[in-house]
């Protein structure tokens, strides 16, 4: 106390200033850092809990009315029960230990579980300058989402009980150790790859997984030429207009800011969309002699997966390339599945999402480039070696997918058994497995 004033009286209030400005210009930047970070951002934890909101209405209602459109109507309550219950599912799982698994340290291939049940992570806890609690929400609903896509894979012959045992598993065992290679800090992370909002972590897991799971399930009855069309395009329609909403913040979000990262993202991810819309459309239109609602929000979604990993790296050029090759690749992809390998992907999982985000994440280490109105490389980065990088995860995402994958789907026929009867099949999964009718006609 006493000391405090005799220094006070010696230099002076202007010499005190002078004294803290030279301590602070003579701080290390890493320290300067530290206490930047550790300072909680207003703006950004407004902008990340609203993404979270938006992703999870991506799930809930979104795609819970996309895919129940495309259904025959005496299934359509069971794919609504499908994307609810892998929701609250996740939730459970992400917060007892998928989170710790995914962003806890580690090693390079999979988190610990210092975190399991948010361990330490208190009302103070930060992650960056956004409370990690809000982090940990925004990507919990991330999480749920990309079990709830392979859905599409599977509807009107599954067990639920066999849902339910496959996406937990899948959670723990796809999801979460290929979260941590790329945004957990692990081994793809290291290595420069780039996926700035779920182009591997989402679209290729959930792509790749549908495809093997559709597979060794087995086609629906009738496939492939006494399939009956979807009974209600309106609504998926409108299951389609609320993940275009929503994807703002799966994308958007994902910059974890409210930046020109963020607005650049969300601009890219509407270009990308409309532009792969009018490509599947005029495609259908020549092909088919007419553009149908559901082809033209099919390609929608083909571009919101394509521009996914590259969103918060490329600029409208690169958006509009993007949107462009999506439409085109992935309709053909469609085709290619179901009358070429004979494997009922029934809602176009692989076609859409896997392949979909396998060409983003590729597109990505193009586009990216600053000539290109990207963002630009890395230091001592060239465009070949960011290809590289980009294969590199391509293909361990999906080879790892594929194996875990058809492992799960084994035990899980093992232990609950995969496809129902063909009687249930035939008086619709609404009756036979949850006593409910999606209609009273």
């Amino acid at each position: 106390m006493w000391g405090t004033e005799i220094v006070m009286k010696r230099i002076g209030s202007k010499g005190l200033m002078a004294a803290l400005l030279a301590v602070l210009l003579l701080m290390p930047d890493a320290a300067l850092a530290q206490g930047v970070a550790a300072k909680l951002s207003d703006g950004n934890t407004a902008w990340l809990l609203t993404s979270t909101a938006l992703v999870l209405f991506m799930t809930l209602p979104g795609l819970a009315l996309f895919y129940a459109g495309l259904v025959q109507s005496k299934n359509v309550l069971s794919v609504m029960m499908h994307c609810f219950s892998i929701a609250c599912l996740v939730s459970v799982l992400w917060l007892a230990v998928a989170y710790s698994l995914a962003f806890g340290e580690g090693n390079p291939y999979i988190g610990g579980l210092g975190k399991a049940f948010l361990a330490g992570v208190g009302r103070g806890a930060l992650s960056g300058d956004i409370p990690e609690t809000v982090f940990f929400m925004f990507q919990m609903t991330f999480a749920i989402i990309t079990p709830a896509l392979i859905v599409g894979a599977y509807p009107e012959r599954i067990k639920f009980s066999a849902v339910l045992v496959f996406s937990g598993l899948w959670l723990l065992l796809v999801y979460a150790p290929v979260a941590h290679w790329v945004w957990g800090g692990g081994w793809l992370a290291k290595q420069g790859t780039l996926d700035f909002a779920g182009g591997l972590v989402v679209h290729t897991t959930a792509g790749t997984s549908a495809l093997v799971l559709a597979y060794v399930l087995g086609p629906r009855k009738g496939f492939p030429s006494e399939l009956r069309p979807p009974h209600n395009p309106g609504m998926a329609m409108m299951g389609a207009a609320m993940l275009w909403v929503g994807w703002f913040g799966f994308n958007a979000g994902s910059a974890l800011a409210a930046n020109g990262d963020a607005g650049m993202a969300m601009t890219v991810t509407h270009i990308s969309a409309a532009t792969a819309s009018l490509v599947w459309m005029t495609i259908e239109w020549i092909k088919f002699g007419k553009p149908s609602l559901v082809g033209i929000v099919t390609g929608m979604v083909a571009g919101l997966a394509t521009i996914t990993p590259a969103s918060g790296f490329v600029g409208p050029l690169g958006a509009l390339v993007i949107g462009v090759a999506s439409g085109l690749v992935c309709f053909y992809c469609v085709s290619l599945v179901k009358a070429r390998f004979g494997i009922d992907d029934s809602l176009d999982v692989f076609a859409v999402h896997g392949i979909g985000g396998m060409l983003g994440t590729m597109m990505t280490g193009v586009f990216v480039s600053a000539g290109l109105g990207g963002a630009g490389f890395a230091e001592k980065m060239t465009m070949g070696g960011q290809l590289t990088a980009q294969a590199t995860g391509v293909v361990a995402t999906f080879v790892w997918s594929a194996v875990v994958t058809f492992i799960i789907v084994k035990v899980t026929a093992a232990v609950v058994g995969l496809r129902v009867s063909d009687e249930q099949i035939t008086d619709g999964l609404d009756v036979s497995t949850h006593g409910e009718r999606g209609y009273s006609l």
